[in-house]
């Protein structure tokens, strides 16, 4: 059984940014998650809103922990890296923000990708939301995992 709760406290030390953001990992799921992003004026831009870097971080985290979720048995196998990534900014982002993410493709569909060719490319989908529920920003972050190479005896 995989313990999501110790892979969402585990982000923030596995990636250091996350906590000099203080990003909480507030639930993954198997290929889902939410990622909250604090109000913290530091975060600002000079409108007084969530500033884009900010919600780009939360946004990417957010597909990060997603894909974590659905390869949490398979982590040690791979190397993750994030191949590309597009944000659409729609309202302006006030207060705390919560980023939903969802993996693009299905798990089982990925894992035999990965298996057949020794690496995979995927979306992962995320949606940002003021404390209303307005959706104030989407991106798709684009993973790619390849295995690890055995290491030489």
């Amino acid at each position: 059984m995989t313990d999501f709760e110790a892979i969402a406290q585990g982000m923030s030390q596995a990636v250091p940014f996350v906590a000099h953001l203080g990003l909480e990992v507030s639930s993954i799921g198997e290929g889902e998650s939410v990622v909250r992003l604090p109000d913290r004026g530091d975060l600002a831009n000079h409108i007084g809103s969530q500033h884009a870097g900010a919600l780009f971080t939360v946004a990417e985290t957010a597909s990060g922990a997603a894909f974590v979720g659905a390869f949490a048995e398979r982590l040690a196998e791979v190397t993750p890296i994030v191949a590309s990534a597009e944000v659409d900014y729609l309202k302006i982002a006030k207060g705390p923000i919560e980023a939903r993410g969802r993996l693009g493709i299905s798990k089982n569909e990925a894992l035999a990708t990965l298996d057949a060719e020794g690496k995979v490319q995927f979306p992962c989908e995320v949606e940002l939301t003021d404390r209303d529920g307005t959706v104030v920003a989407t991106a798709t972050v684009r993973w790619h995992l390849r295995l690890n190479k055995p290491k030489a005896a």
